[in-house]
């Protein structure tokens, strides 16, 4: 069972409470509403990544400077999780079947796993060949798909990682994003701005049949 929740595409600075309500007098549907988390300036102007573990603790990267995982309570209460290794910082976070967070850390090229016991940090995968692994998706067999975007080349790859193996996807125009993977492990799900890309996913976790979802206009 994956916890994370699929805050899909949109990197936050600010994390709200989302609740779903109807008007009464209109029959409208009010579809969310949002308030303010935590304070400001909290995090850097790099938080990226909010990902939700099975007790409803929030995690995000960069908590009071780079390189770190702050954790938010479902009140607002933040304060530092983890600091990451030298070298490394985090992006797109993750939790696996088993519970253990994993990160996209874009500076060391790699794939971090945390103990959530013991607070370990690891190096699950290294891919020196990756520009800088952004967001991660995982699916049921804890198979990881990472986005690995150029933004000054406006271009990207998708990448699997299992078995602390690097397999590349796919190469793509527009630096790769957001990805997810939708219910079912079927589809695979990449933000290569402004198009949003969709890819039938085998049981292998191989992509095929990659075809337009979405294409936002450009403003």
């Amino acid at each position: 069972m994956k916890y994370a929740v699929p805050l899909f595409f949109i990197p936050l600075f600010v994390i709200g409470l989302f609740t779903t309500t109807f008007a009464q007098e209109t029959k409208s549907p009010v579809l969310y509403q949002s308030s303010v988390l935590t304070p400001e300036n909290l995090f850097t102007s790099g938080i990226e990544g909010p990902a939700v573990d099975k007790s409803g603790i929030i995690y995000a990267v960069n908590f009071n400077r780079q390189g770190t995982i702050g954790k938010v309570t479902s009140n607002g209460v933040a304060g530092l999780f983890i600091q990451l290794p030298e070298g490394s910082t985090g992006n797109g976070i993750r939790f696996n079947s088993e519970g253990n967070m994993l990160i996209a850390d874009y500076t060391g090229h790699n794939i971090l796993k945390v103990d959530m016991k013991t607070s370990e940090i690891t190096v699950l995968a290294h891919e020196p060949d990756m520009n800088q692994p952004n967001d991660i998706a995982i699916d049921e067999n804890d198979r990881i798909y990472a986005s690995d975007p150029d933004f000054k080349l406006k271009k990207g790859r998708i990448w699997r990682i299992e078995n602390n193996k690097v397999f590349l996807l796919d190469s793509m125009q527009g630096a790769t994003n957001g990805i997810e993977v939708s219910p079912g492990d079927n589809i695979l799900y990449v933000n290569a701005s402004p198009k949003v890309w969709a890819y039938d996913l085998s049981k292998n976790g191989e992509v095929k049949n990659k075809r337009l979802l979405i294409e936002f206009p450009i403003l």
